[in-house]
């Protein structure tokens, strides 16, 4: 899967032939989150990635029931071609879904939201390892100790993905991820996990536990699970989330990410 064109893969996903985090996938094309959400509630959402950008980077919106991305994806379906949902009801989670057809709606509004994924294709080239593509198994996130801004009815903590660094290559790491603006940008702390909150580091609550090794620094970056906080507290009758880990793959490549 690793060497497919975009549309390959989203093929291989709606046909459910790939279920699987998308870390390591189509390596150079940028990755999103995915937030599918009521035509009422979608300025106060939009508000609050405007005031949140560090975790919640605007790539495309869609217009009320349109399901091809205009910028990110103009040939996709978004209700196929994430390999798997998370359906929220007031704010609870009902269940996780391989399409969404039978929940999109005319009236459903669709944001996509960088990911840090998007930059680890360069990490790799510049000779900083990626735990969690290495052991094949999806990126640690954390909900941590530090609030949002509040928009509307949307509130809620950030959420971080963390990767470990060898100490001598944490500077190189966070040079190369502040171009990525769209994807996070800069790391948001390095180090201590308890500064964030975070009293067990092997503690998850998205994603997979981590390997650090000796001689390896916690490094957390802003996460695009973020918005799933805010709208389990708001709690809007229905949102559809992509499931951590498993985001939508766009047709825009890195380099023209940093030119929006």
């Amino acid at each position: 899967m690793e060497n497919r064109s975009v549309k390959e893969i989203w093929e291989a996903i709606k046909q459910e032939k790939w279920q699987k985090p998308t870390s390591g996938l189509a390596k150079g094309y940028t990755q999103a989150n995915v937030v599918i959400l009521p035509k009422k509630e979608a300025f106060d959402f939009l508000l609050f990635c405007l005031r949140n950008e560090k975790p919640c980077p605007i790539i495309d919106v869609c217009d009320p029931g349109e399901i091809a991305p205009p910028v990110a994806g103009p040939e996709a379906d978004i209700r196929y071609h994430v390999p798997k949902y998370r359906i929220y009801r007031h704010g609870e989670l009902e269940e996780e879904v391989n399409d969404i057809a039978s929940y999109f709606t005319e009236d459903m509004v669709t944001f996509l939201i960088g990911c840090s994924f998007t930059f680890e294709k360069e990490l790799m080239e510049k000779g900083i390892p990626v735990r969690h593509i290495e052991e094949d198994k999806n990126v640690p996130m954390y909900i941590t100790n530090r609030n949002c801004r509040p928009a509307g009815i949307f509130s809620g903590p950030l959420v971080v993905s963390m990767r470990p660094i060898p100490a001598h290559l944490v500077d190189k790491a966070a040079e190369i991820t502040t171009h990525y603006r769209k994807a996070h940008g800069a790391p948001i702390h390095i180090g201590d996990p308890a500064a964030l909150g975070i009293k067990d580091i092997q503690a998850v609550d998205f994603g997979d536990a981590p390997t650090i090794k000796e001689g390896e620094v916690p490094v957390f970056w802003a996460c695009g699970v973020t918005p799933q906080m805010a709208l389990k507290n708001a709690g809007p009758e229905l949102v559809i989330t992509h499931s951590p880990g498993h985001m939508f793959i766009t047709t825009i490549t890195d380099e023209e990410l940093n030119q929006l």
